[in-house]
């Protein structure tokens, strides 16, 4: 019964940094070049793009990008709703409220990440082009 405590807290901590990876791809993909853009620094993004040309594929690809961390981030948000009503096990009580913790702040970096990515990709560009 402990270990499956354990595992249930492994599964919110595991989803929570996967949330911050595919939050993390939506910055790379299109928040950082629109920034680089709207800064003036297009050769700079130029030269991310020569160096790491997979970044015009997640750009092609943005709205799947988006879609899925979406979808990471409610699924991480209703595990950790679920686990945060767990009790710890006895034996390992520092180790799951520490996993706690920190499973909560991946999980609300990774929000904060994706709305500056959907800040930049999506709002920004309307506001600004029309």
């Amino acid at each position: 019964m402990p270990s499956q405590k354990l595992k249930e807290n492994k599964v919110s901590w595991l989803s929570a940094w996967l949330s911050l990876f595919t939050s993390f791809g939506t910055l790379i993909c299109c928040a950082i070049p629109s920034l680089l853009v709207a800064l003036g620094m297009g050769a700079t993004l130029v030269g991310l793009i020569g160096q790491f040309p997979q970044l015009v594929w997640l750009s092609e690809h943005k709205a799947w990008l988006f879609g899925s961390s979406l979808i990471m981030l409610t699924v991480t948000f209703f595990i950790r709703r679920w686990s945060a009503n767990q009790p710890c096990p006895i034996e390992a009580r520092e180790a799951c409220e520490r996993t706690k913790k920190w499973s909560g702040i991946v999980y609300w970096g990774a929000v904060g990440i994706n709305l500056f990515g959907v800040i930049f990709t999506f709002v920004l560009p309307k506001f600004l082009y029309g």
